[in-house]
């Protein structure tokens, strides 16, 4: 039945004693709306690690910092959406992560655990060559940190997927700013010697974690924290991946909180409209840039373009791309090198080669 179809046929009398389809879906919405009203606690019982903000409208904004890898972080996350029954929650993921959603614990322990040739290959097409590079020994951090701990990352953004799910008519946003553009942007702000020194420091990460450490970093989050450790002397760098981002949600979670239009059972009900309530799920490193932005007029086109490469940076990417491929025409070579001695020293292989001499003479 299409949408005109279903306007006429409401626009008809119904007889007293027809059912009446439209009042049945008026009530199931008020009934779910009441429902979530009636859980949605006046002054909930928030963990120490919520923050609140309000909107102009009157939109509240309750903000869960976390440590990515804590259990203690995940409950967090699940207590505040079932205290405050939010109309939408957003996380502190971009569209190029959204995938840890879906997958269980097990395979992301093991994703996240195995850096190959495949996801480098990846992140160079998805990046570009300093970017994909940047990005993969960021992951070698992570890994380090599962490695650990026998623990896969982002679990607090997982538990806030299925509890949003659990709430009626609460939607779900993505609330990051997109990962190309963050490592562009640091690779950009940083000198020749400088990715040359911020790659040596991570590739030589190698401290052991304990889950004691982790808990401790509730007052900054752990991964944030060993990138702050290693990039303090890099401001830019401190620039492009924690402040500009912290801007960014910022922005996003201030979006989230407009005025929610309340659900309607049909077209001719009149639009009304009512301050949200939002429940933002993010890294603790980046609570307190949210605090510093939250009453400034944001834009986020400036922190969302891509400097050009400097020339040199493009000789050094030539020169990348142009080592990666050699290596790998290299090991081909001495791989079908290699292939061709076994064959050949294969006695039936032996037998036709003397055999074709013969022929010949």
């Amino acid at each position: 039945m299409t949408e005109n179809r279903q306007r006429e046929v409401a626009a008809e009398p119904v007889p007293e004693d027809a059912p009446r389809e439209s009042l049945a879906d008026e009530d199931a919405f008020r009934i779910l709306w009441e429902l979530k009203m009636k859980k949605r606690q006046k002054r909930p019982s928030l963990p120490d690690t919520v923050t609140e903000f309000t909107t102009e409208e009157g939109s509240k904004v309750y903000i869960v910092g976390t440590a990515h890898f804590s259990d203690s972080s995940k409950q967090d996350v699940v207590k505040t959406i079932q205290e405050v029954q939010p109309d939408v929650v957003v996380v502190e993921l971009c569209q190029y992560r959204v995938s840890m959603l879906k997958m269980d614990e097990e395979t992301l322990l093991k994703e996240a655990k195995e850096i190959n040739l495949e996801k480098l290959h990846q992140a160079i097409k998805q990046n570009g060559v300093m970017s994909g590079l940047m990005q993969i020994l960021l992951l070698k951090v992570s890994a380090h940190i599962t490695e650990q701990l026998g623990m896969a990352p982002g679990g607090e953004f997982r538990e806030a997927f299925k509890e949003a799910s659990k709430v009626p008519f609460c939607k779900f946003h993505l609330g990051d700013r997109p990962i190309p553009v963050t490592f562009k942007r640091a690779i950009a702000a940083l000198s020749i010697w400088q990715k040359m020194k911020l790659a040596w420091g991570l590739c030589s990460l190698s401290d052991p974690i304990s889950e004691d450490d982790v808990e401790k970093c509730k007052q900054k989050d752990l991964l944030e924290q060993m990138m702050a450790e290693m990039i303090g002397e890099f401001p830019d760098l401190h620039r492009t991946i924690v402040s500009e981002r912290d801007i960014y949600l910022a922005y996003m979670l201030k979006q989230a909180a407009r005025p929610t239009e309340l659900p309607r059972a049909s077209e001719t009900e009149p639009r009304k409209s009512i301050p949200s309530v939002v429940v933002g799920v993010v890294g603790m490193g980046h609570v307190p840039g949210i605090e510093r932005n939250w009453d400034r007029e944001l834009n986020i086109q400036e922190i969302m373009s891509i400097p050009p490469p400097s020339t040199l940076s493009k000789a050094v990417a030539f020169a990348a791309k142009l080592t990666f491929f050699g290596l790998l025409g290299y090991s081909c070579y001495c791989i079908s090198k290699r292939t061709v001695r076994i064959i050949l020293s294969v006695p039936a292989t032996q037998y036709c080669l003397r055999r074709l001499n013969q022929m010949g003479h």
